[in-house]
C-alpha cells in the first residue's frame, strides 16, 4: 500500500481515535470493552497534548494509520486493521527515525502481533513493568532500538 506521511490536524482527532479503537479491538483481546472504554477516554485526552503526531494517508487523504513520538520516544503507533501488513506501521516508524539514532517504546506484553512486529524492527527489550501507565495489570515490555545515524 502507498502512503503519505504528514503532520496530524486538528481536523483529524476523530479519525485518529477511530483507528485506535478499531486497531486496540483488534489486537487488545486481553482487555475488556469496559477497559477500551476507559482507555478512549484517556488517549482522547492525551492526543491532543502531544507534540509530533504524524499521520499515514492514501493518495485520497484517507488515515490509515498514525505515529506519536517526542525524541524518539514513541508513545503510540497505530494502524487501521484494513491496512495492517501493507507497510504503513513500517513507513511510520522509518519517518520518525530519520535523524534518531534510538527509538524506545512500551508495547503490552500480551499483544503478540506488536512484538513481533517490533522485534522484526530491531527493537529489544530493555525492561518490563508489571502495570501499565495508568496502574492497570497489563504488563508493560519496555523496548530499545539502537541505530546509528546515516
Amino acid at each position: 500500500m502507498t502512503v503519505w506521511i504528514r503532520v496530524s490536524r486538528e481536523a483529524d482527532h476523530d479519525q485518529l481515535l477511530t483507528i485506535w479503537r478499531a486497531a486496540v479491538e483488534s489486537s487488545h483481546s486481553f482487555l475488556t470493552v469496559a477497559d477500551i472504554d476507559h482507555y478512549e477516554k484517556v488517549v482522547s485526552r492525551y492526543l491532543p497534548q502531544l507534540r509530533d503526531v504524524r499521520v499515514a494517508v492514501t493518495g485520497d487523504d484517507e488515515l490509515v494509520g498514525f505515529i506519536a513520538q517526542d525524541a524518539g520516544e514513541i508513545h503510540m503507533l497505530f494502524v487501521a486493521p484494513s491496512a495492517q501488513g501493507g507497510g504503513v506501521g513500517s513507513a511510520l516508524l522509518d519517518d520518525v527515525a530519520r535523524g534518531q539514532a534510538v527509538l524506545q517504546l512500551d508495547v503490552n506484553e500480551q499483544n503478540p502481533m506488536a512484538r513481533a512486529f517490533y522485534a522484526s524492527k530491531g527493537f529489544e527489550q530493555v525492561g518490563r513493568s508489571e502495570l501499565d501507565t495508568e496502574g492497570r495489570p497489563f504488563p508493560l515490555l519496555h523496548l530499545r532500538r539502537i541505530r546509528p545515524l546515516r
